[in-house]
């Protein structure tokens, strides 16, 4: 099954994102949780960064809970608001 993760960050996270990137980046890579695509949510000036959005390919939601509850960024307190539902793919034009 498919999950998106939606993450909004605290209004001038951007530093506190910057200083956990390196963990969050390795986190996803070393994942038992397959991560399909993922990357930074942006303000209209289309470079701040403001957020993060997934597409998880997991048995369970609560595996996508726990996966997220354990990442860097989660754990340094860099997402205001975490949101996740299943996803049902439909078109995937790659």
């Amino acid at each position: 099954m498919y999950y998106i993760v939606h993450c909004l960050d605290h209004a001038g996270g951007v530093e506190k994102r910057l200083s956990h990137y390196d963990a969050h980046k390795a986190y996803l890579a070393a994942g038992k949780t397959k991560t399909i695509i993922s990357g930074p949510l942006l303000a209209d000036d289309n470079e701040t960064m403001i957020g993060s959005l997934f597409l998880f390919e997991a048995e369970t939601k609560e595996e996508v809970v726990a996966f997220n509850k354990a990442d860097p960024f989660s754990a340094a307190g860099v997402w205001a608001s975490v949101n996740i539902h299943p996803f049902s793919k439909r078109v995937d034009n790659r």
